[in-house]
């Protein structure tokens, strides 16, 4: 279960539709206990992908990292790894599940024609073969 603040959800769907019709990508911070991870903050990332951006992203290893320290710094968690799909579904695509890892959630958000549509969670497994949806609430939910 992950459950994402009203600010750090707002910061995410702002960051979304602000990038919109590229993908955005960003980190979310927070804490776990007792098998629920809450989200007290998102931190936008660059998608350094090299080409079309509107079909993918990609997130900088070093960025990550550094995000990271900062979170572990603050004695906090690096939850897991928000993006967006413009105008199309929030699935976990191939790409998506080669290039996780999995001990983040993967929070996809459906943008479409430059506006939030809904949201899904993602959990990777180890293998990176599969990834089952998790149980999440945003927001004001």
């Amino acid at each position: 279960m992950i459950r994402i603040e009203q600010q750090p959800w707002s910061e995410m769907v702002t960051h979304a539709q602000a990038i919109y019709p590229n993908e955005c990508v960003g980190v979310m911070l927070g804490s776990s206990k007792e098998g629920t991870k809450t989200v007290t903050e998102a931190l936008r990332m660059e998608n350094v992908h090299d080409g079309p951006q509107e079909e993918r992203y990609v997130l900088d290893q070093k960025a990550l990292l550094a995000a990271d320290a900062q979170a572990r710094s603050r004695k906090l968690e690096l939850i897991g790894i928000y993006h967006s799909h413009p105008d199309c579904d929030a699935y976990f695509s191939e790409t998506d599940l080669k290039n996780s890892c999995p001990w983040y959630s993967f929070v996809v958000l459906s943008i479409q024609n430059g506006t939030f549509d809904h949201a899904n969670s993602w959990l990777p497994d180890p293998d990176q073969t599969s990834a089952a949806k998790e149980e999440m609430e945003y927001g004001e939910k």
